[in-house]
């Protein structure tokens, strides 16, 4: 599966969208949207506070969707747009999901699995390893991110 550039950032749009969704309810705002085929199948945000569940963080969210969409718990040949860099235990939950590609608009370097403390999604050590690629949309998710952790400290 390739995307061009037009596509990832139209992609990586609709993970802003549903990381806004998160910042409405008060959520850290992260985002994802699960795509197969050219088809958004599944889309998340970070429900934690909402449903008081430490697991319940954006890209979890979009891959049971998604995993409800194909009757299957492998998302072969599928691509998850994330805003923000996938923790530890989302990156895990990528690989045991088989997805084939991720992107990611910012880095995070305090909890990064993929890239920035961890590389568990091209570990060579794991038997499955992804696409790793980051900076879609680089300044709007971080911005995302920040304006909320700033208007957080100002309550």
């Amino acid at each position: 599966m390739t995307f061009t550039e037009a596509e990832k950032a139209y992609y990586m749009r609709q993970a802003l969208i549903e990381a806004q969704k998160a910042a409405d309810h008060d959520e850290v705002p992260i985002g994802a949207v699960v795509v197969k085929d050219g088809q958004i199948i599944g889309r998340g945000f970070n429900a934690r506070e909402a449903h008081h569940k430490a697991t319940h963080h954006a890209e979890i969210c979009a891959i049971d969707q998604a995993n409800e969409v194909v009757g299957n718990w492998r998302l072969l040949e599928c691509a998850l747009f994330v805003t923000i860099e996938p923790c530890v235990m989302c990156s895990g939950a990528i690989s045991l999901a088989r997805l084939s590609q991720v992107y990611f608009g910012a880095a995070n370097p305090k909890f990064g699995g993929a890239v920035s403390l961890y590389q568990i999604l091209q570990d060579e050590r794991l038997n499955h390893r992804l696409h790793v690629e980051s900076g879609i949309l680089e300044r709007e998710c971080a911005d995302m991110m920040q304006n909320f952790f700033k208007n957080r400290r100002k309550q």
